[in-house]
């Protein structure tokens, strides 16, 4: 066999193996898991994003929030979020799609990794890691924010591009 096909069949197969690296903030050789005790009614209000995972400083990108309400056929949805240096909007009806497991309108379906026993602070994922962001209902505190990235830690996803507002 000539060098040449040799090289091009070793970029091929360089090509055809599987990366344990995807486009993301976590690392797809970790299981995630969503939080089966998550109750959708107890989180109705309105909430601040004080964290995200973000592969800069987003400068032009500000924290958002989210509003959860009840509608007349089910609990509703309204954020402004800063994703990665994107501002992102949902809203309309969100439906439970499995436990602690929603889907947002417009948007890939929220895993809630972790709530606090107060549903003060919620921890929000993908199981892609495409992105990932940490909701207060108040100034949060830095036990709160310590164990929330405790928790996407442990999910997998990459310390050092959890940035705090």
């Amino acid at each position: 066999m000539s060098r040449l096909k040799l090289v091009a069949l070793l970029f091929l197969a360089a090509c055809a193996a599987p990366s344990s690296h995807i486009a993301g903030f976590r690392s797809p050789k970790t299981e995630i898991y969503s939080s089966a005790a998550f109750d959708v009614s107890r989180v109705e209000g309105r909430w601040t994003q004080v964290a995200a995972f973000s592969a800069g400083d987003n400068p032009g990108c500000k924290p958002g929030g989210v509003e959860f309400r009840k509608g007349a056929t089910g609990p509703e949805i309204a954020a402004q979020l800063c994703l990665n240096g994107r501002i992102v909007q949902a809203q309309g009806p969100l439906r439970m799609v499995g436990p602690g497991r929603m889907a947002v309108p417009g948007m890939q379906d929220w895993w809630v990794i972790w709530v606090d026993s107060g549903y003060r602070t919620l921890a929000i994922g993908t199981p892609d890691g495409s992105f990932g962001f940490l909701l207060d209902r108040e100034k949060i505190s830095g036990d709160r924010l310590h164990a929330a990235a405790e928790v996407f830690d442990f999910n997998g996803y990459s310390k050092a591009r959890f940035k705090a507002y």
